[in-house]
């Protein structure tokens, strides 16, 4: 088991409740400040990890303080959320399992339209808790992180107009997309199976008793029911509540299919008591109850209602039944329609007025068995609901919370269209899953300093290069609490061991002045990834990671200490961030900010990465799709020829801003007697080749001139967590 590496002191540890396969761990801890997360503490064997003698990596060996990564954004929302399912009903989402069946979008030209999607992976988490309510009546509870699509795109409840917490958030000048108003499912009781009977069995049944004339016999008296439907659902709901009322039926094949007509499926009974049984059940009411009428109103649907080209109505050439449908529409408050075409039959139609909002609400509150006139498939995402945000209230507490991937990257929560989260396969090296686990389950080897110093300490330690930041994030949140780096630190530099740092953390401020001191000591590499410059990008992407602004206010504080540090503009992201415009503007922040060197990585779509990345690209940009789909078709890298043609586009642009090496790899000078190393730099293990977030470099040649972009056949080492690379 891949926790027996962590262990050192097999008697001081425990088992956990819940977990009693995991030797070697001391605790697991929640506590306030990290909602949702839960830190589990090891005592760790080893401190350094000793890389493949045969790998391509430029160094020998990592440190990797902790395992999974809290830098992720958790979504979620509350447990009685009601997600729609792909036959129309509604479920809470935390009732979900992975494989159900249910609604996403994806965009087809001006609209995006429902679809129906799966559930890729379900978790739950604690967050604190806010109200959104709308003005159609509509509340949803989710985490201030959670985003819904509004009419100007995906927004998050909660956020600032300025400063770390500054994104695209919901204000009362947003209005949600979807049909709103959700329903939640009531069980039947006795008054709807009654109500239920009633509207198909005189919708569409024959029910009746009659006398014939026998030649020298007796009158013969024939009693006789039978419903015939092209939809088995109506008719086995209709046996079963027979049933409950000591009613047996004999279901039998009633035509075939034909060219033009679908087969029909028939029940039925003769004997003279359950007949008479089934005229008493479905006898008019005097007084008809809304449980009555809510199971009148899906019989009298599932046997004589249609659902198509955006109308939902309900035929009948009976006054009564017109009239009953009509009283139990405006019982529940319907505004419903009586057309007459004037036909010769007398047929007339019950139209129910309000489009998909209505239509909806009217299938979630009746409940009809036959669930192919209930769906949204490829409706279009368009409505007149009111669904501006009325208020968005923080709630003042912790709740359990519920979220999933799709395949879609979105789905519909209590008639909202709503983001979902996406799962990682990395975490299972640990043995955890790769969705909820990896966000919220934090491996933190606790006495990493301690073992650090004892392994760097022996003589057969030769001070090899170690680099840290190349699995998951030594600067991640966690760090805040357990603060590991100082002694990392420390003891690398006390033991004259060059190393080099990769984060995307701004936490790495609060260790400057340690880092600066190391300097003095060991050849020491600096590096800052920056994703994405685009702030709504960015957004999209990794919500729960410092903004790219944050990320440069990082490197402008290191220069001015005196450290050069280098930034990775990675990943690119062909077609979205790879224009001049996009790249001139990034480099030219990168060079305001004092970096000393700047490493260009196109995108990297590994096992894991590729799942996520292309449903997120599914829904907010689906015209790329198809240019993915070929540029990454089997392969986790682009092609020689795109990052030739990205090499060509970066090389002027990085001479502009005094960031090409025949500049001297430097937009502003370092001063002072310090020996560091930047990105490009090979004698401290920033190697001039790919450093991708959270990855591990590949190697290129020192003397290489032009732009650093990776070779193809650079692969990462086993079990790392890449981010988006």
């Amino acid at each position: 088991m891949r926790w027996e590496a962590q262990r050192l002191d097999l008697d001081e540890a425990t088992t956990l409740p819940g977990m009693p396969s995991i030797r070697g761990l001391l605790r697991s801890v929640q506590v306030p400040e990290f909602p949702g997360l839960t830190f589990h503490e090891v005592r760790s064997r080893s401190a350094l990890n000793k890389v493949p003698g045969d790998s391509a990596m430029p160094f020998p060996y990592t440190i990797n303080p902790y395992r999974g990564c809290s830098h992720s954004c958790v979504y979620c929302l509350a447990g009685d959320t009601l997600v729609l399912m792909a036959d129309g009903r509604q479920k809470p989402i935390s009732e979900l399992r992975v494989g159900d069946r249910m609604v996403g979008t994806e965009r087809r030209g001006t609209y995006r339209h429902y679809v129906t999607t799966d559930v890729l992976a379900h978790w739950s988490t604690v967050k604190p808790a806010y109200r959104v309510s709308l003005a159609d009546g509509t509340e949803l509870t989710a985490s201030g992180d959670h985003r819904f699509l509004t009419g100007r795109g995906w927004k998050h409840v909660t956020g600032a107009m300025a400063g770390w917490d500054r994104r695209p958030h919901l204000t009362t000048n947003d209005a949600l997309l979807g049909f709103g108003r959700a329903t939640s499912p009531v069980a039947p009781c006795r008054q709807y199976r009654r109500g239920y009977l009633t509207g198909v069995v005189r919708g569409d049944g024959n029910l009746e008793v009659y006398r014939y004339q026998r030649a020298g016999r007796a009158h013969g008296d024939v009693h006789r029911f039978r419903l015939a439907l092209a939809d088995v659902d109506g008719l086995t709901r209709t046996q079963a509540y027979l049933a409950v009322e000591g009613i047996p039926t004999d279901q039998f094949e009633f035509s075939a299919a034909t060219g033009d007509r679908r087969a029909m499926t028939a029940i039925r009974t003769s004997a003279s008591a359950t007949v008479a049984r089934i005229g008493e059940l479905v006898e008019w009411p005097i007084e008809p109850t809304r449980a009555w009428q809510r199971g009148f109103l899906a019989g009298i649907f599932d046997a004589e209602g249609s659902r198509s080209k955006g109308v939902l109505r309900i035929s009948n050439s009976d006054d009564e039944i017109l009239a009953r449908t009509q009283d139990a529409l405006a019982a529940y408050g319907f505004d419903a329609v009586l057309e007459d075409r004037g036909l010769e039959n007398r047929v007339r139609n019950v139209r129910l007025k309000g489009g998909l909002r209505e239509h909806m609400r009217f299938v979630h509150l009746t409940d009809p068995a036959i669930r192919r006139k209930c769906t949204v498939e490829d409706i279009a995402v368009k409505s007149d609901a009111d669904l501006r945000v009325v208020a968005v209230e923080a709630l003042g507490l912790d709740m359990p919370m519920y979220d999933i991937t799709t395949g879609t990257g979105d789905f519909v929560a209590n008639g909202v269209i709503s983001h979902n989260c996406f799962a990682r396969k990395t975490h299972e090296w640990l043995e955890f899953d790769s969705g909820h686990d990896f966000d919220t389950q934090v491996v933190v080897k606790t006495n990493l300093a301690e073992v650090l110093r004892r392994e760097l300490a022996r003589p057969t330690w030769t001070r090899e290069h170690v680099a840290l930041g190349t699995n998951t994030d030594p600067y991640q949140r966690a760090e805040g609490r357990y603060k590991l780096m100082p002694g990392v630190i420390d003891a690398l530099a006390g033991s004259g061991t060059p190393f080099s740092v990769l984060t995307k953390g701004t936490l790495l401020r609060r260790d400057a002045p340690r880092l600066v001191e190391a300097a003095r000591q060991v050849p020491l590499g600096l590096g800052v990834s920056m994703a994405i410059w685009d702030d709504d990008l960015h957004q999209a992407l990794e919500p729960g990671v410092p903004t790219p602004r944050a990320r440069l206010d990082l490197v402008r504080a290191l220069a001015d200490a005196g450290l050069p540090c280098g930034v990775f503009l990675a990943p690119v992201l062909p077609g979205l961030t790879d224009d001049e415009g996009s790249l001139d503007a990034a480099l030219g922040a990168i060079a305001a900010a004092g970096a000393t060197g700047v490493t260009v990585i196109p995108l990297h779509l590994r096992p894991g990465a590729r799942e996520w990345f292309m449903a997120w690209l599914r829904t907010a940009h689906p015209e790329l799709v198809p240019r993915y789909e070929r540029m990454y078709a089997r392969r986790a890298y682009v092609s020689a020829e795109y990052r030739t043609w990205l090499a060509q586009r970066v090389a002027p642009l990085l001479a502009r801003h005094g960031l090409d090496r025949q500049s001297g790899g430097a937009a502003r000078g370092a001063d002072g007697p310090l020996v560091a190393g930047v990105p490009g730099d090979e004698e401290v293990g920033f190697p001039a080749g790919s450093l991708p977030t959270g990855g591990m470099p590949g190697v290129r040649p020192k003397a290489e001139q032009g732009p650093v972009l990776p070779a193809a056949e650079e692969v990462p080492g086993p079990g790392e967590q890449l981010s988006l690379l």
